[in-house]
């Protein structure tokens, strides 16, 4: 029978996972890269985040990790493992906001979830995650890749505020915007700017690369300089950054509901892996418990 722990201490928890997580540096993305930047760059106001291993006789088969303010990511949570994590965490009384990953993992654990502490689920992004296979620049696109750098600070915070609040599930905050920015810049993520003529017209980052993979987020251009190609153009420089920094697998996700999105990153070299979710967690209304 499987084993359920709780852990406070990162560095503990990615000794034991380390080998698990990094089998499969292109399924197990997030876990990496969110372990792996806190460790190197810790803040000291960050809140604490949620460790969570499954065992059997000895060898980790399941493993979750919640750094606030994201989601429960359980991609390492294999299907049959859901219930057991479920309820321990809600023997502990865990909030959780919400979970993400792999979508028959994150499905799971809903499901679960709900059952145990009668908290509604809806769902919040349909994603995919995807990997790149042979790059294909596009052509004729006006303009160059530059190195974002520190000089480019308030750009970056304005335009990952701007990302939030247009594309991800949850509340931008100017502050939470300029700590990830500051923290990316510190532990080397590639920051690329587009420029047409003396003008940054769109930015994509990619991650240090960490057991030989890099992902790419964000990538964002602003509204009035759309349809030009500039995404398409930024990602492909910054998928050349991350292949020149080390990077063997080059990974992103894409919200299905943004066919264009979806579009622009295949005709670029990325294919498909596997699809993945995120649901958000609300408590029921009073007398409906």
């Amino acid at each position: 029978m499987a084993d359920v722990h709780r852990h406070h201490d990162l560095a503990e928890f990615w000794a034991l996972t380390r080998d698990f997580y990094t089998a499969d540096p292109v399924l197990h993305t997030v876990p990496i890269t969110a372990a792996e930047l806190r460790l190197r760059n810790p803040i000291p106001d960050d809140e604490p985040p949620l460790l969570v291993t499954v065992t059997d006789g000895g060898r980790v088969v399941g493993a979750a990790l919640r750094t606030p303010p994201f989601p429960l990511e359980v991609t390492g949570l294999p299907v049959r493992w859901a219930p057991a994590v479920a309820e321990a965490l809600a023997h502990e009384d865990v909030e959780l906001p919400g979970v993400s990953g792999r979508r028959d993992s994150v499905e799971a654990f809903v499901l679960a979830w709900t059952e145990r502490t009668r908290w509604n689920a809806e769902e919040r992004q349909s994603l995919r995650l995807f990997r790149l296979d042979e790059l294909d620049p596009p052509r004729d696109v006006p303009g160059s890749a530059r190195l974002a750098t520190e000089a480019d600070l308030d750009l970056l915070v304005r335009w990952h505020y701007a990302f939030v609040d247009e594309s991800v599930p949850h509340e931008p905050d100017l502050d939470r915007s300029r700590r990830f920015v500051e923290r990316a810049l510190a532990v080397g993520t590639g920051q690329v700017l587009w420029v047409d003529g003396d003008e940054p017209v769109s930015l994509a980052a990619a991650s240090t690369p960490l057991s030989g993979m890099s992902r790419v987020a964000p990538v964002y251009t602003p509204p009035e300089h759309r349809g030009r190609g500039y995404g398409s153009a930024v990602t492909a420089a910054v998928s050349t950054w991350a292949m020149e920094a080390g990077a063997e697998h080059v990974v992103l996700f894409t919200d299905l509901a943004n066919p264009v999105s979806n579009s622009i990153y295949q005709r670029i070299g990325y294919r498909p892996v596997t699809d993945a979710a995120e649901f958000a967690f609300t408590e029921p209304a009073p007398g409906r418990g």
